[in-house]
């Protein structure tokens, strides 16, 4: 085999590697992306999201919540988390408008989205 040849396959290896690795072991920081970004991978997250799932696992995969809220009833709490998904204005400032709601109860993800957040705030 030319030396040339055992070059650019090795090369080639390498490269495979590299990408396998970033694939497998990269794991992306809400906090220290760009609004742009963060709106992406928010939007992303959240559609992969099942009902059930802990208020804890969430916030570990899509990081702090640009906005909360909280309501007692009588027989459970319901949490309301904002993650900015979506752009409506350039004033710099991130709005509930431009945020999608995941609601909890008993600290587990029972609805998300805007008809879901209107409900809520009818009880």
């Amino acid at each position: 085999m030319p030396k040339m040849l055992k070059i650019v396959i090795i090369g080639f290896g390498i490269y495979v590697a590299a990408i396998a690795a970033t694939v497998f072991f990269f794991e992306a920081d809400p906090e220290s992306l760009s609004w742009q970004e963060r709106e992406t991978f928010n939007l992303k997250q959240i559609g992969r999201l099942d009902l059930g799932t802990a208020k804890g696992d969430v916030i570990r995969l899509l990081g702090s919540p640009d906005f909360s809220e909280a309501k007692a009833t009588s027989d459970s709490e319901v949490l309301v988390l904002f993650y900015r998904t979506h752009h409506v204005k350039s004033d710099g400032i991130t709005t509930r408008d431009e945020c999608t709601p995941l609601l909890f109860k008993d600290d587990l993800l029972i609805a998300w989205g805007a008809d879901a957040y209107s409900e809520y705030q009818s009880f």
